[in-house]
């Protein structure tokens, strides 16, 4: 598929070729914990039909962890992680199967395909992430993507489907981004406070100033309104419009009805590795660069070299993401490192003729070229030291 021309309009959206949607668990679980198979098939219902009229659909479906919930006996959604790992390992296979027979009694396949962040990140990875689910909406097949909870840490993972969402939708170039959730879009303010009215349309951050997203998620869901609001910004920002509305408007959300939040897109399509790496890396360690060097990396857009690395922090591997921070800490932008931080002390302000020279053509490149490389619009002066 080519890449996708951005939507203009809500109207537009029934014409969309391809779409990914993504619901939130408290939109598939009962307030107790467990799945909701009505809920599951009355979105299926919605999914088919789009897919009947020749739409493509992705579905990114959280509620594996909150489908473990009640199977394991847990009164709440666990917060240590292994316990998160084991419920969602128990609760994938019930979602999944749920969504299977749904679709199925509507003669129509899908595909489970389970991520991680490494798999937008690294370059054989989000590539073979990408023609896998190429193939599968050629063949026809409705792809139900989630995290891989059970294997991810706290280092590599998402950490919400909304940001999953966002990425996927760049990474299979959709023509819009649907978020489905337990409340009818964006608000002046937490939707059960009075005087608080939804926004209709949103066309840039001047029209969500002063907004109040501060509520939190429900029990059942890692996310909140920030979190969406989050995704949307990745989307947005790099072509992709965005619909936000409650799972029981999934319907009208799908057709360009006025419900929800419209979002439009605001920016134009950049690599997933540094969108990923814009918005949503969680960095193995930090490189601390010279005066000479932020100019070079910030302002001339160069790769880092080595000459410009002052001191190197944490543990990472070549093809990790990285900090790069001012002599002050402040991170000026993120990459991926070429070496490993064991390999990176030993280059320490050293030109690439002088290490050709010693340790051969193999260590004449740069730390981080500027093909992976990011520069962070917000800068900070404290600098979390890598785990």
């Amino acid at each position: 598929m080519s890449a996708a021309s951005p939507l203009l309009h809500r109207r537009e959206l029934p014409d969309a070729a391809r779409v990914v949607v993504k619901v939130g668990s408290s939109s598939l679980t009962t307030p107790d914990g467990h799945l909701d198979p009505a809920r599951v098939r009355a979105l299926a219902e919605v999914l088919a039909d789009r897919h009947a009229a020749g739409g493509q659909v992705v579905l990114v479906s959280s509620g594996a962890i909150a489908a473990g919930i009640g199977p394991l006996g847990l009164s709440a959604r666990p917060r240590d992680l292994a316990t998160q790992q084991a419920a969602a390992s128990v609760g994938q296979g019930l979602l999944v199967a749920q969504y299977a027979q749904a679709f199925a009694d509507r003669g129509i396949r899908v595909g489970q395909v389970l991520l991680t962040a490494d798999d937008t990140v690294r370059r054989g990875h989000y590539r073979n992430a990408q023609r896998a689910l190429e193939r599968l909406l050629d063949l026809g097949v409705v792809p139900i993507v989630n995290e891989n909870d059970t294997v991810a840490t706290d280092e590599i993972r998402f950490g919400d489907n909304d940001r999953l969402a966002a990425l996927v939708s760049h990474l299979v170039r959709a023509h819009a981004l649907v978020l489905l959730t337990d409340v009818d879009g964006l608000h002046t303010g937490p939707p059960t406070r009075p005087g608080s009215v939804r926004i209709p349309e949103v066309r840039g951050e001047h029209d969500v100033a002063g907004v109040d997203v501060t509520t939190r998620g429900s029990a059942v869901g890692t996310g909140g309104m920030v979190t969406k609001l989050e995704s949307v910004s990745i989307a947005a920002g790099s072509g992709i419009p965005v619909v936000l509305a409650s799972a029981a408007n999934a319907r009208a959300a799908l057709a360009g009805e006025d419900v929800g939040t419209w979002f439009a897109a605001t920016g134009r399509r950049a690599s997933t590795r540094l969108l990923w790496l814009a918005h949503a890396a969680r960095t193995r360690g930090r490189l601390v660069l010279d005066d000479g060097a932020v100019r070079a990396v910030v302002e001339r857009r160069t790769s880092l070299l080595p000459a410009g690395v002052t001191a190197v922090e944490g543990d990472f591997e070549a093809g990790d993401p990285v900090a790069l921070t001012a002599p002050d800490g402040t991170v000026v932008a993120r990459g991926l490192a070429a070496y490993s931080s064991q390999e990176v002390p030993g280059l320490l302000g050293r030109t690439t003729s002088d290490l050709r020279a010693e340790l051969g053509p193999g260590y004449d490149r740069a730390v981080v070229h500027r093909d992976d490389l990011v520069l962070v619009k917000r800068r900070a002066s404290a600098v979390p030291r890598p785990r």
